[in-house]
């Protein structure tokens, strides 16, 4: 995995290890793409080295999935939706089955 960023004014690519936080305009890419990156004619790509084995989680990551966990088990839950299911009647003189709000229509023969 790399990242792409662009810098516009110099006409340079440059692809280098994953970014660790999130900016504008930089993009995150597979191997595969990574190795086969192309740019436009004129263009310069400065490939930095990157890691050989990927980064272990640290502790600021393990920090952030424990402060997302509590906010989502700290947030409201919604109210259910009420949907009005009488458009959804099926037309007069077909045959079907009804199961909770979904009703199977059986072909005419």
């Amino acid at each position: 995995m790399a990242t792409l960023t662009y810098v516009y004014a110099d006409s340079t690519a440059v692809l280098g290890p994953l970014a660790t936080y999130a900016e504008p305009h930089a993009y995150d890419l597979c191997s595969q793409h990574a190795e086969s990156l192309t740019v436009p004619r004129g263009w310069e790509v400065l490939r930095l080295a990157m890691p050989t084995t990927p980064p272990q989680p640290g502790p600021d990551d393990l920090l952030a999935l424990a402060n997302a966990v509590r906010e989502a088990a700290s947030a409201a839950p919604e109210a259910p939706v009420r949907h009005n299911h009488a458009h959804m009647e099926p037309p007069a003189g077909t045959e079907g089955t009804r199961r909770a709000h979904l009703r199977i229509l059986r072909e005419p023969s």
